[in-house]
């Protein structure tokens, strides 16, 4: 009998879906829904669960049967043979895609890290800063059920229309000096994110193009992180 695997629901199907390869940053609680629900849904792609606490591990390999390997997020997507159609779940406290981006620079220019330019706040709904500049956004007030299936066109929760898609409305953010490049997290299970290898070097192609002040965000249709840097040659 022939299996197959649904679309996802946005009208927009992500480049390199169905995934052959995934790649999960982090086994918390997070991590660990994530590494469930993907390899039900993605029973013949090639696993990875990447983490720096082998406790955590540990029963992600035994429980799951899932390939585990003990080490830090970013610097193992820095480091590690990826193919452009590998996808990234990140499942850690950090900001994935800012990390990969800020270490790939590092290694050829000067990088400073900036705060995100607080004109950015005004732009965003319900924007919330943290002491070291990165700033949250999400069009929530609740906290969402970790199995949203992210609709196009209504809110899991409320049940009311979407108002707009965050990664959109970043995409149209302006901050005198700065360009803005969006990471799209798209979903692949419920409640569970991700991208593209590709979509990561495209974005630094892009930074790479144009020395000088960047926000730099990773957004779903829901929420966001969003960080800024400046770069560029000694």
């Amino acid at each position: 009998m022939s299996t197959s695997v649904t679309q996802p629901q946005q009208r927009d199907v992500p480049a390199h879906f169905p995934p052959a390869v995934i790649r999960v940053l982090g086994a918390g609680r997070f991590g660990r829904i994530a590494a469930e629900r993907l390899a039900r849904r993605f029973p013949r792609a090639d696993f990875l669960v990447v983490d720096m606490h082998r406790e955590r591990l540990e029963p992600i390999e035994r429980e799951l049967g899932l390939p585990v390997l003990q080490g830090d997020a970013v610097p193992f997507l820095l480091s590690a043979p990826l193919a452009e159609s590998d996808w990234i779940i990140p499942a850690v406290p950090l900001h994935v895609a800012f990390g990969w981006v800020l270490g790939h620079l590092a290694r050829r220019f000067p990088v400073k890290l900036l705060p995100v330019p607080e004109v950015v706040d005004g732009q965003v709904p319900n924007p919330f800063r943290t002491e070291s500049g990165t700033l949250y956004a999400s069009f929530a007030t609740f906290r969402c059920p970790d199995n949203c299936s992210e609709p196009d066109a209504i809110c899991t929760h409320t049940k009311e229309p979407r108002k707009a898609n965050l990664f959109e409305v970043l995409e149209n953010v302006r901050a005198n000096g700065y360009r803005v490049v969006v990471v799209r997290s798209h979903q692949l299970a419920p409640g569970v994110g991700g991208y593209p290898v590709e979509a990561l070097r495209d974005k630094l192609s892009e930074i790479l193009r144009e020395p000088g002040r960047w926000i730099v965000a990773t957004s779903c249709r829901c929420h966001a992180v969003v960080d800024a840097l400046n770069w560029g040659p000694p």
